[in-house]
């Protein structure tokens, strides 16, 4: 499994930079307020649902912000099937009223209008969770795993600027975490997105006697390994790095007319 580097932030823009530091804070407040009563983000959505069932969505019936057409939901496979020291994972989704102007679904053999001008909804990526509460891997789907429509990943990357989920329930503090999340690990959904359709392009090249979106044997598309604290340190370094650079370049010359 591919790990980021963080010598790859060194060439954002410092716009981008700093908006990845305002969510790194972000994200380090809500685990450090819900850490202060020994709670984490996935148990804020487990709470008072009682026994864990594999596969169930929690909350029940998703969280899904009515403003912005943000949806997301939390849950486990069966152990057998999980990557080791891993307990779950969150899928993230937009919804077509709040996707940004001009993006359309790709026009697939087997796609259908939908009833509902919100039903075409994408996932845009997972967010795999350790048994601490804590992120650790990223990764994308084949079309089957969340019955998404498909939509092509650079569509998907804008999809992500627009992904906020700005109320209190079911957590405050877990649906504020979930939005940082995706402007803190930004390069990196990216990256992912664009490797998950060269993927889907491979499979399909190697395979063509079956439909590669609806094949069982392809579910993780694309996937990294990652870590809260790894990716501030990588942006605080960034940040740095481009103080120098304005410190060290010259002033343009400026010529004033006699």
């Amino acid at each position: 499994m591919a790990e980021f580097s963080g010598t790859e932030l060194s060439g954002l823009p410092r716009e981008d930079l700093e908006e990845m530091a305002e969510a790194a804070r972000e994200v380090r407040a809500c685990q450090r307020a819900l850490a202060k009563t020994g709670d984490t983000v996935v148990g804020e959505l487990l709470r008072g649902h009682g026994t864990l069932y594999e596969w169930r969505h929690y909350p029940p019936g998703d969280v899904y912000d009515a403003e912005y057409h943000a949806q997301y939901y939390y849950h486990c496979h069966p152990e057998g099937e999980r990557p080791e020291g891993e307990h779950g994972h969150f899928h993230t989704f937009l919804r077509p009223l709040g996707m940004p102007d001009g993006v359309r679904p790709v026009p697939l053999p087997d796609f259908k209008e939908p009833d509902s001008d919100n039903d075409a909804l994408s996932h845009l990526i997972g967010i795999a969770m350790d048994l601490a509460g804590q992120p650790v891997r990223l990764f994308t789907t084949n079309r089957w795993v969340t019955g998404e429509t498909w939509y092509a990943a650079e569509d998907v990357t804008r999809m992500i600027e627009t992904f906020v989920v700005d109320h209190a329930r079911p957590s405050w503090p877990a649906n504020r975490w979930i939005t940082a999340m995706m402007r803190l690990f930004r390069p990196q959904i990216r990256t992912l997105l664009r490797e998950r359709d060269e993927t889907i392009r491979r499979w399909a090249e190697q395979h063509p006697g079956t439909y590669v979106y609806e094949d069982r044997e392809l579910e993780v598309t694309s996937q990294i390994v990652i870590s809260v604290d790894e990716q501030v340190a990588a942006v605080e370094l960034a940040l740095r790095g481009t103080r120098r650079r304005l410190s060290v370049l010259p002033e343009p010359p400026r010529y004033v007319a006699p």
